[in-house]
């Protein structure tokens, strides 16, 4: 159990590194006719960009999944990658972008993510951009 649970949690840490990367040097990079949809005003609920949504989720189900007989360490990485995802949903979609009403926050940490995320978007272009984690920003935005 307790080994389980560590597997969630270590996947939870590299999906932050990984999405990091990801998104700085491959969706700021040659997937930027993808990832542009989302720096651009959205004409409709969902955007091109939300194909890498889909494609985590594709892996997280087929780790959990795949010729399963057990619950061996496939399937735990399969749920921290869901719940990263969920968590993405919430940060993301919902609470920084608005695609639901979004709830107000007082939150220092929640705030500081906000502005961040804010500033990545003052680019509509592929460069210049800054903070590229959806978790993690720097301490300059956590400022009251």
């Amino acid at each position: 159990m307790l080994v389980n649970i560590l597997i969630i949690l270590g996947t939870l840490i590299g999906m932050e590194l990984v999405s990091w990367a990801l998104h700085k040097y491959l969706f700021h990079g040659p997937l930027w006719f993808v990832h542009k949809t989302h720096h651009q005003q959205r004409h409709g609920f969902f955007e091109l960009n939300d194909v890498f949504s889909l494609g985590f989720g594709i892996l997280a189900c087929w780790l959990m999944f795949d010729n399963q007989t057990t619950l061996n360490y496939k399937f735990w990485i399969g749920v921290g990658i869901s719940i990263y995802g969920i968590i993405y949903f919430i940060f993301h979609d919902w609470f920084i972008h608005n695609r639901f009403k979004a709830f107000k926050t007082e939150n220092v940490y929640l705030k500081g993510i906000r502005r961040a995320h804010k500033i990545h978007h003052k680019s509509t272009e592929k460069t210049p951009s800054e903070e590229f984690g959806l978790l993690w920003a720097s301490r300059k935005y956590f400022k009251s």
